[in-house]
């Protein structure tokens, strides 16, 4: 199974974009978004280093309080 991250645009470049979520950048390939129009400070669901959704700040910071659960209850397990 693979999650989609969601990440928030920092800069494009024609099909890629740069992105950042928690303090980590990667480029993201915009590819499969061609007929959607990205700026900075848009907000992307990324899965294997695609763009696969365009989602509103609210969309990806209720998405990261999941993960932060979900990492959160994977510690207690490990420890």
């Amino acid at each position: 199974m693979c999650l989609g991250i969601p990440m928030r645009v920092l800069s494009v470049d024609g099909f890629v974009a740069r992105c950042e979520a928690k303090g980590v950048q990667r480029e993201v390939s915009l590819f499969l978004m061609q007929e959607v129009v990205i700026t900075p400070g848009d907000y992307l669901v990324m899965q294997d280093g695609y763009a696969t959704q365009k989602v509103t700040a609210e969309e990806a910071a209720s998405a990261w309080e999941i993960y932060d659960q979900i990492l959160a209850a994977e510690d207690k397990i490990n420890q």
